[in-house]
């Protein structure tokens, strides 16, 4: 488990603070990949998963949420990172990101994917970049 302080909000893995009902509403109603995701479905994924939520400093109210599905050893997705609107323009986004990114570097992971439509920038400032070769990759599923 890690714990990051930045400014007024304390980023941690620690699955005790997550708040599924919100992060579940987050999600299914506000993000563009997730949308409709059942509760159900969304409780599967966060039991599978490495957790961090962003929580504000005064209220402990969680206010951004980040998951990782990663084997721990060799290769990691980072998925559903969301801001709440209320808490966006901050820098959390990438402070959340950064934390991810940091808790897993002892690891050693080979490779950490992410798919996003509209927040390049964001994951460009901590050193993700888009892939160079495409043709290797394929996928099983809805594109």
């Amino acid at each position: 488990m890690s714990e990051v302080i930045f400014g007024d909000y304390t980023i941690s893995s620690d699955p005790q603070r997550l708040d599924a009902a919100r992060v579940h509403h987050w999600l299914s109603t506000d993000a563009y990949w997730a949308l409709g995701r059942s509760r159900e479905k969304q409780d599967a994924a966060i039991a599978a998963s490495l957790n961090f939520g962003a929580y504000e400093g005064s209220s402990g109210e969680q206010v951004a949420y980040a998951r990782i599905v990663t084997d721990y050893a060799t290769f990691g997705w980072l998925c559903d990172v969301y801001v709440d609107r209320g808490a966006r323009g901050k820098g959390l986004g990438t402070a959340l990101v950064t934390a991810v990114r940091d808790h897993l570097e002892p690891v050693g992971l080979r490779r950490i994917l992410l798919a996003t439509a509209d927040a390049h920038g964001v994951y460009e400032k901590i050193g993700f970049r888009a892939l160079e070769s495409t043709d290797k990759w394929m996928a099983l599923g809805v594109q």
